[in-house]
């Protein structure tokens, strides 16, 4: 009986609509997902209002939005890879676009803390098992292409919710922080539905021994994608997996702790500007660089920073295009740190927003390549955990930083994406093109 490896049968099929459908659905979600994320320094100054706080106080919401992402992204990550992906994926957006909604209807500020809280332990869940699922549906050859692609859908989101908090700003809508959770807690809310068309991983199936279900799910992806169909004698195989899976056991030890410091690194780097940008650009700005308006193309920035990330992976390799775009973020940064006028500190920005988010691409692409099936839900959930734990430091840090200055708290953020960039030089694989064992 003739047997083909999943590597052999993700090549034969290819790429085309029903990884596209794929692609529109996770698309979707994490589009949505961003935009919770990024709520928090879009709302903070409306919270405020609303509850007769101080903004640093309403800030506390994105403090217990990250610690609820963190356990999320932890628990959700070992509980794919124990019980299946499609199934916390379900589970996590529907939570996800349930506790997104109620917050809108929030009464009081303990209630809203508390719905926070849960609904960033859904998105923390949603995050990783999202990625390690896309990676398990594509071949080797573009692999890193598609799941940058993907990564570009947060840019769509960044987008959506810039433009829900300038429109707020422009037509003085009251509580405007309802307004703008309404708007986040829409695509999550379509994405359920949305999540029940969308199979067990085959990489998954394969792995607990389910061959027959993984090959209906190869069989329908050819039919799909206009391939040559699957004979009833071929049996699919498993690569052969790595004697140790544990993420920090044996060969993964070394690339677990180098790909997770750099997370960590990015992760305070970016949302640290992230954090800040908004209500200072809402307030006083820099010059002509102010309001609403300049988030938007800050947004937009991203673009661009995304697609050169998804040809680098594939054209340089993964490590290579980390590395560079590591460094590019430190250079917006220090360039923002010299600058002299509006101009300058305008040009910084979009800088900084191109390529911090090309190297969220580089990274997303990169490291669900460097864990075996059974622990790639893990590793994302690892990973997202240690991005959540600079987001929760993030805010602290860029409040006592900036009592000394802008200048110090970015130029912080520089000396950090060097380091991160020197600890993808240390990392012992490259996994372009490379097989998921």
């Amino acid at each position: 009986m003739a047997a083909i490896t999943m590597d052999e049968a993700l090549d034969r099929a290819g790429t085309g609509p029903y990884q596209r459908r794929l692609m529109g659905i996770f698309g979707l979600v994490w589009a949505a997902d961003a935009m919770q994320v990024l709520a928090v320094g879009f709302t903070a100054a409306s919270i405020a209002a609303t509850f007769g706080l101080t903004v640093p106080q309403a800030l506390q919401t994105g403090t217990l939005f990250f610690l609820g992402m963190l356990i999320g992204a932890m628990g959700f990550g070992r509980l794919a890879d124990k019980v299946g992906r499609r199934r916390v994926l379900i589970v996590t957006v529907a939570c996800d676009a349930l506790f997104g909604l109620l917050s809108v209807f929030a009464p009081n500020f303990t209630t809203l803390l508390i719905l926070r809280f849960l609904t960033g332990a859904a998105v923390g869940g949603t995050l990783p098992v999202d990625y390690a699922m896309m990676a398990e549906f594509l071949p080797a050859k573009n692999r890193g292409r598609w799941l940058v692609i993907l990564e570009g859908f947060w840019a769509v989101g960044t987008l959506v919710v810039a433009l829900a908090a300038w429109a707020a700003s422009v037509y003085g809508v009251a509580d405007a922080w309802r307004y703008i959770f309404a708007v986040t807690a829409v695509p999550a809310l379509i994405g359920i539905g949305l999540r029940f068309l969308v199979p067990e991983s085959p990489l998954y199936l394969m792995r607990s021994g389910r061959e027959p279900e993984a090959k209906a799910i190869v069989g329908r992806m050819l039919a799909v994608n206009g391939g040559e169909p699957l004979s009833a004698e071929t049996r699919l195989a498993m690569q052969p997996q790595p004697r140790d899976t544990a993420i920090f056991s044996g060969e993964l030890r070394r690339r677990s702790l180098m790909i997770l410091a750099i997370w960590f690194l990015v992760s305070v780097s970016y949302y640290g500007v992230f954090t800040w940008m908004p209500p200072q650009l809402a307030s006083g700005g820099f010059g002509f660089v102010r309001g609403y308006g300049f988030l938007v193309l800050v947004a937009l920035a991203q673009l661009p920073g995304y697609a050169l990330a998804a040809y680098g992976v594939e054209a340089w390799g993964r490590r290579p295009t980390l590395i560079g775009f590591c460094l590019l973020s430190a250079l917006g940064c220090l360039l923002f740190v010299v600058a002299g006028n509006g101009f300058m500190v305008g040009a910084a920005l979009l800088i900084m927003s191109f390529a911090l988010l090309g190297t969220w691409g580089a990274l997303y692409a990169y490291t669900p390549e460097l864990y075996p099936t059974a622990s790639r839900a893990t590793g994302m959930g690892a990973a997202g955990a240690m991005a959540r734990l600079g987001g929760l430091l993030a805010p602290s840090l860029v409040g006592l930083v900036v009592a000394q200055g802008i200048g110090i708290a970015i130029g912080l953020f520089a000396a950090l994406l060097v380091v991160a960039a020197v600890a993808a030089t240390m990392i012992d694989a490259e996994t372009k093109q490379a097989s998921l064992a």
